[in-house]
């Protein structure tokens, strides 16, 4: 009897604490809103904007000149013509290369520019190399230390790279990618590099994973999240953001849950 009132009151306590975190859940755009405009492209950022995300996460390589480009793949080819490497062309190269739909591969500086500071941006760092330059660029851009740390993040699958922003600059907020490497270790990275979040496959978690991380005072960040079920559920395991190709259909449901509560 003890145990099941035990069971209960822990039950209670968590749906409890997932309905407060359903408001304060973070929606981020992934890729900008890329079921909704191609990937990592100024529109498709746009549109995240117009859905109203708290932030857009971009994935960025270092192209042969030296500039921060915005785009997922090392290969071009499955969004445009060319079967180039990114990283094996100068940006006037890129340039000149089309995306499918009309669109132009973005700098990361003409991302944090259109962006004006009107939402959190989350930089993924894909290309090896990339943890000197992110930094240097942001922190030229913002100039104001405070504003830097408020909207900018910076995560990696890379945890080298990381290691390399907690170097430079450890008041900079980093978040710990976590795909197919354990959540224990992950945890443990977080922690050496004093990183403020987990962003972690969707399919990865469990009320068990939820507690584990939220014991170490991680941030969790559910990606790529896109189904109206899936989004359900991890909304009720109480994470703290969802990373969605779909910010729209997550800010609907973030509203109609926090109209059932009044």
């Amino acid at each position: 009897m003890k145990k099941i009132f035990f069971t209960c009151r822990w039950s209670f306590i968590f749906l409890f604490f997932s309905c407060i975190s359903k408001e304060k859940l973070m929606v981020i755009g992934h890729r900008g809103a890329a079921g909704h405009e191609v990937e990592n492209t100024i529109p498709s950022i746009d549109k995240a904007i117009s859905f109203g995300v708290d932030a857009v996460e971009v994935d960025v390589f270092l192209c042969k000149s030296g500039e921060l480009v915005v785009f997922h793949d090392k290969n071009l080819s499955r969004l445009t013509n060319s079967n180039a490497f990114i990283e094996s062309l100068t940006l006037d190269s890129i340039k000149k290369i089309e995306v499918f739909n009309n669109h132009k591969i973005p700098t990361l500086e003409e991302v944090i520019k259109f962006i004006n500071n009107r939402v959190h941006l989350n930089i993924e760092l894909k290309g090896l190399n990339t943890a000197k330059p992110t930094y240097k660029l942001v922190k030229s851009i913002f100039s104001n230390k405070k504003q830097l740390i408020d909207k900018i993040s910076i995560s990696s699958f890379n945890w080298n790279e990381l290691e390399i922003i907690h170097d430079l600059d450890n008041d900079i907020e980093t978040a710990v990618l976590v795909e197919k490497k354990s959540v224990e270790m992950a945890i443990i990275q977080a922690k050496k590099i004093n990183a403020k979040a987990i962003n972690i496959d969707f399919k990865l978690l469990n009320k068990k994973v939820i507690k584990k991380i939220k014991s170490e005072n991680l941030i969790i960040n559910a990606w790529t999240v896109n189904e109206i079920n899936q989004i359900k559920r991890i909304m009720n395991l109480g994470v703290d953001g969802i990373i969605t190709d779909f910010p729209d259909r997550v800010i609907n449901l973030k509203s109609f849950f926090a109209h059932e509560r009044k």
